[in-house]
């Protein structure tokens, strides 16, 4: 029961069309209020008599960003971008672009340049279709690269020419899992990009894979998590330039290190950081760490699966896949004679694995800021419910009494960041005290339905907009992107 969440994750296959649509008027199943807030449908699979035969509107839509003008701009998982248009109440199909789309990779992340209204540039995280095939000693490794780039829009259209790539992340091809790909920008100009470990997890017990025999990199996640000369297992930060240069930020992990490590990382000892933001007053970055699959601790191995909800104040080491959780040790293992060796010490992480590339000594590993696994959580009990986990973090929310908006959150959502859970159907505000430390958690809007949510942002209007993947696990008939509401006026019971 434990080849949960990722699997699930790894289900977001499939394919794919073109075509320009408009909104549907769809009739979900399940509560779509809740007292005073109401869940309005912007995009919807089905047709305006809510008939399911319609062609599709929408196919595997994994990121959106929301400009200032009220449009909503979604990417999806064959290539393709669209736009909801808040004037006309329909789609628009702005572009698409070739992608590789094995294993968990494809178009996967969409963000808008801060000066998205002058400058017209949105930022993609995808798959660079093409596969090197190369051999090492005797086996023939598939080789591949992830691109994050910057493209322009002409005449209201993705100009394909105009691409400037801003991070580029070798990938292997021989073996799922893990690529991320969330993207965001933070109040200083700064672009974050979520990269997985790109590690197989299925031949190491639910437990750390660290298969450091030859032929095994696939299954080592020391290659890329562990190992600072890599971008896999991290979240990196950039400065985009107008010229489509990048320069690196002050304050990067490995910014006074020479040789042995990449400068663009900024957090690193993730597993698959599949959804990030960063608040806006504090620069603080939150993301939701999809975690492995062991259903319990066993000695010889180390602890529990456990998914993790991450804030990071400045640049840090998180552990993967020498620590979990808390800090919870894995111990060292030699898979050739499956035998263990001791715990790693997380003041003092070492990776002496042959397939590490960088330096051996690893900055301290940080604890998880909410960490949560298959059995019910005792210190975080609102996290129960349903034994599968996807772990994604949202927005942190700040009420703005200035803000001309008549459907934007409550002030009781002040400082609250908003996390959510593909498995367990359900979204959080976990409330922050001045020290941005956790005060309480609540469900939100626990008497509505949310099929599998994908993606979650803040728009301008205070309001939060969500991506339901839906209930399938392909060509689903009940993908939404939708829109929270509140209405202060307005109360009663839950329709």
């Amino acid at each position: 029961m434990h080849r949960r969440s990722i699997l699930a994750l790894a289900a977001l296959v499939l394919s794919l069309g073109w075509a320009q649509s408009t909104t549907a008027a769809s009739q979900p199943s399940g509560p779509q209020k809740d007292g005073a807030f109401r869940k309005v449908i912007l995009v919807s699979d089905r047709d305006t008599d809510g008939n399911n035969e319609a062609e599709d509107n929408l196919k595997d839509p994994m990121e959106l960003s929301v400009a200032r003008d009220g449009r909503v701009f979604y990417a999806q998982r064959n290539g393709e971008v669209h736009f909801w248009d808040p004037k006309t109440n329909k789609t628009v199909h702005v572009g698409t672009i070739p992608v590789f789309q094995g294993l968990e990779d494809g178009l996967l992340g969409i963000t808008l340049d801060p000066d998205f209204e002058s400058n017209n540039h949105l930022y993609l995280f995808y798959s660079r279709p093409g596969t090197v095939f190369e051999f090492v000693g005797e086996r023939e490794r598939k080789k591949g690269y992830n691109l994050v780039s910057r493209f322009t829009l002409k005449d209201g259209l993705i100009d394909v020419a105009s691409e400037k790539e801003m991070i580029r992340i070798k990938t292997q091809r021989d073996e799922c899992c893990h690529s991320g790909g969330s993207l965001t920008f933070d109040s200083n100009g700064n672009l974050y990009a979520s990269v997985g470990d790109n590690t197989n997890p299925f031949a190491s017990d639910g437990y750390a894979p660290m298969d450091e025999r030859p032929g095994r990199f696939a299954w080592d996640a020391q290659k890329s998590s562990a190992n600072p000369n890599d971008l896999r297992g991290k979240i990196l930060r950039v400065t985009p330039q107008p010229d489509g240069s990048v320069k690196i930020p002050v304050g990067n992990l490995f910014s006074g290190v020479n040789e042995g490590a990449r400068s663009e990382v900024y957090t690193m000892g993730s597993r698959n950081p599949f959804r990030i933001s960063v608040d806006a007053r504090t620069g603080f970055l939150y993301w939701g760490e999809v975690g492995p699959d062991a259903g319990g601790r066993r000695e010889d191995r180390g602890p529990a699966g456990y998914d993790e909800i991450n804030q990071a104040r400045s640049a840090g080491n998180f552990g993967w896949p020498l620590f979990i959780g808390d800090n919870k040790s894995y111990n060292d293992y030699n898979f050739e004679r499956k035998e263990s060796g001791e715990p790693f010490d997380p003041t003092k992480p070492i990776n002496d694995s042959p397939h590490n590339t960088g330096i051996q000594l690893l900055p301290a590993a940080q604890p998880a800021f909410i960490h949560y696994a298959h059995f019910p959580s005792v210190r975080w009990r609102t996290v129960n419910g349903g034994g599968g986990r996807t772990a994604m973090a949202g927005p942190v929310y700040y009420f703005d009494e200035k803000l001309d908006s008549p459907t934007k959150l409550p002030r009781e959502f002040d400082h609250s960041l908003f996390i959510y859970e593909w498995s367990r159907n359900w979204i959080i505000n976990v409330k922050l005290d001045e020290n941005d430390n956790q005060t309480k958690m609540e469900r939100f809007c626990s008497k509505m339905t949310f099929k599998r949510p994908m993606d979650m942002e803040l728009g301008p209007d205070g309001c939060l907009y969500v991506i339901e993947w839906g209930t399938a696990w392909g060509k689903n008939q009940d993908t939404q992107i939708v829109r929270i509401e509140h209405h202060p006026d307005t109360s009663g019971s839950t329709e």
